[in-house]
């Protein structure tokens, strides 16, 4: 474990941590659903979100000249076709691809404006960086949110090749800033995906814990620990200061 007096560097996750308030992004995109009463449960959304996923990582169809609500667009679409061809929900039209894909897209970029409040401390003293698993348009996304300046590196699973929790995926992150593991802190929102292969390399690790995808446990390990945007700031700054 580095000693946080060392850090010179910090890499953040970006999907769920710079852009959801630590909301695993199924929960924001079902909340999309319910803010315009879609016709279908939760479970069948949740099996939906599953199937585009898998859908989207096998089939390269994202460009990387793709902002964040073209992504949406492309995600609620899958979603839909699969809801209305597989149980019937009446959702695989226009009007609703639209509509869930803006709310997802302005809760992203008001996520992101309460993350610049962060990153325009930390850029002052710490060369930041990102780690993400995406889709190959990850730096379109942050260009189009205003955050691609603040970062020295992204590092992402489409164009890398590695995926998290792939422990060398952070690795790769720890090189592009030309420090050593135990100079570089790591800040995610999975415990899997991000604690414990950061911890692998010898990085220090900020747990920011929030909705995930199911319930997340730390295997009783002590981890420094966030659960929201101003206890974040606070931890970082104060605890690297």
């Amino acid at each position: 474990m580095a000693s946080m007096s060392k850090i010179k560097g910090i890499l953040f996750d970006y999907g769920g941590t710079l852009d959801s308030r630590a909301q695993h992004w199924s929960e924001i995109i079902w909340q999309g659903y319910c803010s315009v009463n879609a016709p279908v449960s939760k479970e069948l959304f949740r099996e939906a979100y599953v199937y585009a996923e898998r859908f989207l990582g096998r089939e390269p169809i994202v460009k990387p000249n793709w902002n964040f609500i073209e992504l949406m667009h492309a995600k609620i679409d899958i979603q839909a076709k699969y809801l209305e061809s597989n149980y019937g929900c009446a959702v695989d039209n226009q009007p609703f691809v639209d509509a869930v894909a803006k709310y997802c897209y302005d809760k992203a970029r008001e996520c992101v404006e309460e993350s610049k409040l962060v990153l325009d401390e930390l850029k002052e003293n710490y060369q930041l960086g990102v780690v993400s698993n995406f889709y190959g348009n990850l730096k379109t996304v942050m260009a189009d949110f205003g955050v691609l300046d603040y970062f020295k590196c992204v590092i992402e699973s489409a164009v890398v090749g590695i995926r998290k929790p792939d422990s060398e995926i952070f690795r790769c992150g720890v090189n592009a800033l030309n420090l050593t593991a135990d100079e570089v802190l790591v800040v995610g929102d999975s415990y899997e995906k991000d604690i414990v292969p950061a911890m692998q390399i010898g990085c220090d690790v900020v747990w920011y814990e929030g909705v995930g995808w199911e319930t997340q446990a730390n295997d009783g390990i002590s981890v420094k620990k966030v659960h929201n945007l101003a206890d974040l700031r606070k931890t970082i700054l104060v605890t690297l200061n």
